[in-house]
Formats: C-alpha cells, structure tokens, sequence
C-alpha cells in the first residue's frame, strides 16, 4: 500500500500546486508562531525548535503503529495520504514563473527580478544581478524547493514512515522560517544531513531520465563532493542532465544569439521537465521494489 498511498498523495499534491492551494510552509508558519508564543523567550533555542517538530513527528508514528496493533492498519492509509499532502507541495511557483519567463522573452530583466526575488536565499535578494546569475539562482532555488518539498519527503517516507517525513519536512520549515535567525544555520546543517544521500540518488535518476552521457561527464564532481551543499549537487547533475545548454545560459548566449530572448521559458521548461520525469522514474523504482517485496 505504500505506494497507492504516495502515488495518491503526489497526484492531489501536484493538482493543488497547479491551483496555489494549502501552503505546507503557511501550516508550518503558524504551528511555529503558536509555540513560540507558548515558549516565550526561547525561540532562539535549538531545542524549542526540535521539540516543536518531534511532536507531531512522534504523535503520527504512534498512532499509525497502535492502529496497526489493534489491527485498523487499514484505516491509517487515508490519514497518512492527507498528512503527505500536506507535507510535500510548493504551490505558487506557477505563479512566479510564468510572469518570469514572459518578462524575460521582453528582455524586461528588471520585472523579472522582480517576480522571482521573493523564492531567491535572503542573501541573494536586493539589488538586480546579471540575468545570467539571476536565472541560475532562480533555477537553484527551484530545484532545491521541489526536491525538500517531494524527493526529501519520499526518500524519508519509505524509508522511516510518516513520522520520519514529518520530522525531515520540519527541518526544512526550520531551516526557512524559525522566528529567530540565529538558530537557522543549525537546522539548514540538520537538512543537509539528512539530505546527503536522497540528492545523490536524485543526481542519479537525472542521469536516468535526462542526458545520460552528459550527466556521466559531470558525476564525477557531483558525487565525488561529500561535502557539497545539496543544492549544489542538483546543479552540476542538472546541467550535465539537461540538453541545449539550459543552465549555461553564457554559452547558450554565444551560441544562439537569435534565441535569446526565449532562453528563460526554455530552461524553466527543460528544469521541470527533468524534475517531473525524475519523480516518475522514483515511483517506478518504488513501484520495483514493492513487486520485490523490499517494501
């Protein structure tokens, strides 16, 4: 059942994307601002924050084991279908990228930075780079958000269950929006911990369902960096994956001049085009792996 209760929940998740519906990162903002209030004072503490995603964390495994002990197994599978519905998503990205992508083929790289600088790091937002650096940031941040927001979470659902997803998705809303910003670095290191080794898978399926050969050429400096921060790792693997040169928007220049103007919609397709065949490629494996009896 566990991959009907994934593949269902991915289905509804991407179909409330397309509408800009229930922000998971809304719910994590809110849960946070009520325990901040009740543990006033603390909020640059570690520990307030760990405490306030190992509840819920805990609170789901335990209820999911105990209606499998009194043998209502059954009746969990709708309960953690909602509860991944709500952990994975990143609506609103439509709504960024097309305008982007408009702006861009006007050669409006103002507007442009305007639409996206609110997806961008903090420390990459304020005043307008080229708009080489612009869209491989923007490209970057597009890429680590799907993958905290889906890849991370299934990764960590077939592997440790819902209360584990519940926990790594907290991280990620730790990492992004803990009232105090003195605590974030810890949770953004967290994340990356547990993000070394379902990036380094995804850097693989990039391979699979894109430009193997190229990908081959770039794995090397992919894989090979263990200390390489995630998002670095979904670019290398990305750019040697994709085709046409759509995250080398300098050489793309070069070569296609007359084409320039439609460079920022074309990358933004073929970055998503990756990232959709990739998470097609992991239900497929999972799929495998449940036939096999793994999981």
């Amino acid at each position: 059942m566990i991959l009907v209760v994934f593949l269902i929940a991915y289905l509804v998740r991407r179909r409330l994307d397309s509408l800009n519906a229930i922000s998971g990162d809304e719910l994590w903002r809110r849960w946070f601002r009520q325990g901040t209030v009740v543990k006033a004072g603390r909020e640059s503490s570690i520990g307030a924050g760990l405490f306030l995603i190992v509840v819920p964390a805990l609170l789901a495994a335990l209820g999911i084991y105990a209606l499998g002990l009194y043998g209502w197994r059954l009746a969990a599978y709708p309960l953690e279908i909602l509860v991944l519905v709500l952990l994975m998503g990143s609506p609103g990205w439509r709504q960024v990228l097309e305008p982007y992508a408009e702006a861009w083929r006007k050669g409006d790289m103002q507007a442009a930075w305007h639409f996206i600088q609110e997806r961008l790091p903090a420390n990459e937002r304020g005043a307008a780079a080229s708009p080489e650096i612009m869209h491989l940031a923007l490209s970057k941040a597009l890429m680590l958000a799907v993958f905290q927001r889906f890849f991370l979470i299934a990764f960590w659902y077939v592997v440790g269950g819902i209360g584990l997803a519940i926990f790594v998705r907290g991280l990620v809303a730790l990492s992004e929006q803990w009232p105090q910003a003195g605590a974030r670095p810890w949770y953004t290191k967290a994340c990356e911990w547990f993000s070394w080794v379902p990036v380094r898978m995804l850097s693989i399926t990039f391979g699979i369902a894109g430009d193997l050969s190229g990908w081959l050429r770039e794995s090397r400096a992919a894989m090979a960096g263990v200390t390489k921060k995630a998002s670095e790792v979904l670019m290398i693997s990305a750019n040697g994956s994709l085709t046409g040169y759509a995250l080398d928007p300098a050489r793309f220049s070069r070569i296609h001049q007359d084409e320039w103007a439609s460079f920022g919609g074309r990358s933004l397709s073929a970055v998503r085009d990756l990232l959709s065949r990739s998470m097609l490629v992991w239900i497929c494996a999972l799929a495998l792996l449940v036939i096999a009896g793994v999981v």
